[in-house]
């Protein structure tokens, strides 16, 4: 079992948010998840009780300073030290560039890399006294590749790694692991699906395993979070069989 200790996701959605909950949940972490709006969470919150699991969830807007701040404190008071917090949180935004606004890029930048330093930054003070800790970060396969109609999403998902990349370099010598977690991948999801039909295809017509499923990412969140610190990795990144890269 994991000791009690707290797990902290910050833009846990149904998705690669909820399955690592429920994997962190099942390695016996007590497990938040927090987004917009908590009550979103609630099945995910049911499935765990009747697991007999621990998962609790929380509202936060992480583009907030004075939200994500607020939240640490309460998860440290209510639950305990957080010992790893994941930032999963964007905005795939897909946009011609000339149709995309000063608005939407600032979205794009603001909700994918803004809120991501914040809760780095945060996640960083409380662990930093404590000489242990992970922070992970999602990243995306703009992250490295600015592909025609992404520039606001790669740009956003790009100064995210540089954020990652910089604290792993600053804070490994302290004995915080961070890591930036490259999804190159269609991830299985209801989402990924609603886009797919709109082209035209059905998931049920693709080769199996074209798209990652959110249980293997999840594993390989958990599997970075337990690595020993003398084989550490930065950056792992995860694709299908499929992919071309």
């Amino acid at each position: 079992m994991a000791d009690n200790r707290v797990a902290l996701l910050v833009g846990a959605g149904d998705a690669i948010g909820a399955a690592v909950a429920r994997r962190f949940a099942r390695g016996g972490y007590k497990v938040c998840v927090a987004r917009r709006e908590a009550a979103k969470s609630q099945g995910l919150l049911d499935e765990a009780k009747a697991a007999g699991q621990d998962i609790r969830a929380f509202s936060v807007d992480a583009r907030s300073e004075a939200e994500v701040q607020g939240l640490f404190a309460r998860v440290e008071a209510e639950v305990g030290a957080v010992d790893i917090c994941l930032f999963n949180a964007g905005s795939n935004v897909n946009k011609a560039v000339l149709e995309t606004t000063e608005k939407l890029f600032f979205k794009a930048w603001e909700l994918a890399c803004y809120a991501g330093f914040l809760v780095g930054r945060e996640a960083a003070r409380h662990m930093v006294p404590r000489g242990r800790g992970s922070i992970l970060f999602t990243g995306a396969t703009a992250s490295i590749r600015g592909g025609s109609g992404f520039a606001a999403f790669a740009a956003a998902k790009f100064g995210l790694r540089a954020v990652a990349q910089s604290m792993a370099r600053e804070l490994g010598p302290k004995n915080i692991h961070v890591v930036h977690l490259l999804i190159d991948a269609g991830v299985d999801s209801e989402a990924i699906h609603q886009r797919m039909r709109a082209r035209g295809i059905d998931a049920k017509d693709i080769a199996a395993d074209s798209l990652t499923k959110t249980e293997t990412i999840a594993e390989a969140y958990w599997f970075a979070h337990h690595q020993t610190r003398d084989g550490w990795t930065h950056e792992l990144d995860l694709r299908p069989f499929v992919e071309k890269w």
